[in-house]
């Protein structure tokens, strides 16, 4: 007994060794993916809350600081990480996932109200107008670090972040997966040592400890009230990065995220946080770069390698997210089918959009080109950032009032907290806009008008269809046993709506006078939810006259794939060989007319995405050489 005892004891003791091993694994990686953005936020932001301000005074820094830090105590721990968090669509984060979320809500009252909807779209929009800055702004105030070093290097700053900007740009289509193990150990050097140089500075200038204490903050905001609101748009930049913990969630889960939020980022940023405002106590003329005047003077070049690693690596992240981003959009109907590719066989959800790669990399080119430095960047940084936070904790209440059912007396005063701070720091950024601010939110209202007018075209679309649609009950009443003539094998006609004949159908049967033996209607939907379980997957229906439909439904996250599907209708005793079976794709050209509150250019622009969206055939993995198209004209 005490040898079975011992042998079970040990076993017990393996299993939680090896369950805190892997733990501590997808915490690393979590620190590579998730805190990049965020994590080398200290490069600027306490820099850029001194643009423009003719003497650094105690006063000021403590201010600064304190406001820093109930930024990231508000804004990051408590509502990110404590609230916002538990809005998971089942497993899933981000702010399309919370519009599904808020969607299903209120979905049980009627009509989906057409303003969450709008604050989905409005709230990815903002996402890529980040993801253009962020990129741009990290690896260039990360290069500035070797001006520090020698003035020689300032007429080769900008090349170089070109160069790592287009090298990084260009290393996407390998994906994150081989690179992905190289991230977390980096970004774990990287919080270390930002947080030691911190602690180094905070030891010869304790008095910077007092601005733990937010009176030192409201004191700066009121003290002189325009110019505190102007600060706030700076502060901002501090939390930068916020929503990729939300983001991410699906990959690494809520609670390795949290740990080490709680356990390791967050002490590492205050302390460099608070080593800057010990320096700047100390040494006011530090200023000019406090990030980099904390490291001793052999430690410069060395930290600006790092800092370029660490940069890169939130650059890859943001850069993944708008890929993550697309992938969802283009699943959920939001934006037309694009070239996905998935990079890893392992990871869900790692992507690569060559399309939305190429429009990243000349747009943050053109911003490092045009803006020149960190500092005139920062002016154009936090617009895009702010707008999607206010947005996520609307949506955020939505669910957690009709979902979660939070009492009153409990979301209320929470988000409104959430809110104040949000509508603070975005109204603080739209003073920018004439600095800067404008490019993302250019940005943004390119991305959104792409997918209204997608969206709102589909609509337009799918009612056209409609009306000119054959029910499928008809068709089959009125098909006779011996007309028309019948062939061998297996007909499969993609189609967006089962329940009416597909045009295609309609095509062959005039042209070429023939019907298959037996005649498939395969729908693909997409549901709101990240993915489907295998035994929701197929919904297989059987008529006379040969017809069957097949209705095959995927998550937002997943890759839809014809061959698969096929192969798991099997199991519902309903068998295909591909070498029988001919796919016919319906190919319309789509032509426009003037409609009462659709304008011409939106109407143009859905055709033209429409004409021009990635065929069916590609998308949904159908084999080329089985693959029919025939074509047609729908005008709307």
């Amino acid at each position: 007994m005490s040898m079975a005892n011992s042998s079970v004891s040990m076993n017990g003791e393996n299993g939680t060794a090896n369950a805190r091993k892997v733990a501590q694994s997808v915490m690393l990686a979590a620190l590579g993916v998730v805190y990049g953005d965020i994590g080398t936020s200290p490069l600027y932001a306490v820099k850029q809350c001194f643009d423009g301000v003719n003497s650094v005074t105690p006063d000021r820094v403590l201010g600064v600081i304190s406001l820093i830090t109930w930024a990231l105590l508000i804004v990051v721990t408590l509502k990110y990480v404590l609230v916002v968090m538990r809005a998971d669509n089942r497993g899933e984060g981000g702010i399309l996932a919370l519009t599904a979320l808020a969607l299903r809500s209120v979905g049980h009252m009627g009509r989906l109200p057409p303003w969450i909807i709008a604050g989905g779209f409005l709230g990815a929009a903002l996402f890529y107008g980040d993801g253009v800055i962020t990129p741009a702004i990290s690896v260039l105030s990360a290069v500035e670090g070797l001006k520090v070093a020698t003035p020689m290097f300032d007429t080769y700053v900008i090349p170089i972040t070109i160069v790592l900007l287009v090298g990084l740009f260009l290393a996407q289509r390998r994906g994150t997966a081989r690179v992905g193990a190289f991230f977390g150990p980096v970004m774990a050097i990287w919080f270390g040592v930002i947080g030691l140089f911190g602690v180094i500075e905070i030891v010869r200038q304790p008095g910077i400890l007092a601005a733990v204490s937010p009176l030192y903050g409201i004191d700066l905001l009121f003290t002189a009230p325009w110019q505190g609101f102007v600060l706030l748009g700076s502060v901002v930049l501090a939390v930068t990065g916020a929503e990729a913990l939300y983001a991410d969630m699906g990959h690494f889960g809520a609670k390795p995220i949290r740990i080490a939020w709680l356990r390791f980022v967050c002490p590492a940023l205050l302390l460099n946080y608070f080593g800057q405002g010990a320096l700047l106590l100390s040494r006011p003329e530090a200023i000019e770069n406090p990030f980099y005047r904390l490291a001793p003077g052999w430690a410069l070049i060395p930290l600006v390698i790092l800092a370029s690693s660490a940069t890169v690596i939130a650059s890859q992240a943001v850069i993944s997210g708008a890929f993550s981003l697309t992938n969802q959009a283009v699943q959920l109907g939001f934006l037309p089918r694009l070239d996905v590719r998935h990079t890893s066989e392992e990871e869900i959800g790692q992507v690569y959009v060559p399309s939305i790669n190429a429009m990243l990399l000349v747009a943050v080119v053109a911003l490092v080109l045009g803006f020149r430095s960190s500092d005139n960047l920062g002016a154009a940084y936090g617009i895009a950032v702010t707008g999607t936070m206010a947005i996520t904790t609307a949506l955020a209440f939505i669910y957690m009032r009709r979902n979660a059912r939070w009492p009153l007396i409990k979301a209320v005063p929470l988000f409104l907290l959430f809110l104040t701070v949000d509508l603070a720091f975005f109204g603080a950024n739209m003073l920018k806009i004439a600095e800067g601010g404008w490019f993302p939110l250019f940005v943004a209202a390119v991305v959104y008008a792409i997918m209204w007018s997608w969206r709102r075209g589909r609509a337009l679309l799918a009612e056209q269809r409609a009306q000119d649609a054959l029910s499928l009950d008809t068709f089959l009443r009125n098909l006779k046993p011996d007309s028309p003539a019948r062939v061998a094998g297996t007909a499969i006609f993609m189609t967006s709506n089962n329940h009416s004949v597909p045009g295609a159908l309609l095509h062959n049967l005039k042209h070429n006078k023939i019907l298959h033996q037996r005649n498939v209607l395969m729908t693909v939907r997409t549901e709101d939810i990240p993915r489907v379980p295998d035994a929701d997957r197929l919904e297989i229906q059987h008529f006379d006259h040969g017809f069957h439909t097949i209705t095959v439904r995927y998550g937002f996250m997943e890759e839809p794939s014809i061959p698969r599907a096929l192969a798991q209708c099997r199991l519902r005793q309903f068998h295909f060989s591909l070498l029988e079976t001919s796919f016919f794709v319906g190919r319309e050209t789509i032509l426009g007319r003037k409609r009462r509150g659709f304008a011409r250019w939106t109407m143009q622009l859905f055709i033209f995405m429409a004409n021009n969206m990635l065929d069916a055939t590609e998308f949904f993995r159908i084999p080329p050489n089985r693959a029919v198209e025939l074509g047609g004209q729908i005008e709307i």
